[in-house]
């Protein structure tokens, strides 16, 4: 199940306006330091997907990685879209941005 918060469908909306509404994909993107997220991309469902609609928009995601997650949420923030899980995906492993040699962004390497 995928849900949208009124600011995030409005926001989705305004970006429509004027333009068909193609379907919006969630899928699994790589997080760097601090592992995988979830994120959107506009893409058509295929068969190995699971639609929903929520107020006229489409979204779809693939059916194991559904199964994985759990349900989804859709917010919005001053930052951009935020799209969270019911089910929390695994972590890079590596302790977050301080422990990948100096953090990232840093210039200093391993030691």
């Amino acid at each position: 199940m995928i849900s949208v918060t009124e600011d995030a469908r409005k926001e989705l909306e305004a970006y429509f306006a004027g333009k068909e509404k193609t379907p919006v994909r969630v899928y699994l993107a790589p997080g760097g330091c601090s592992g995988p997220r979830l994120a959107l991309a506009l893409d058509e469902p295929g068969e190995d997907d699971e639609t929903s609609e929520d107020n006229g928009l489409t979204f779809c995601i693939n059916k194991e990685l559904a199964e994985k997650v759990g349900a989804v949420s859709i917010t919005l923030t001053n930052m951009g879209f935020v799209v969270e899980s019911e089910i929390p995906l695994p972590s890079g492993g590596h302790g977050g941005c301080s422990s990948c040699c100096g953090g990232c962004g840093s210039s200093g390497g391993c030691h």
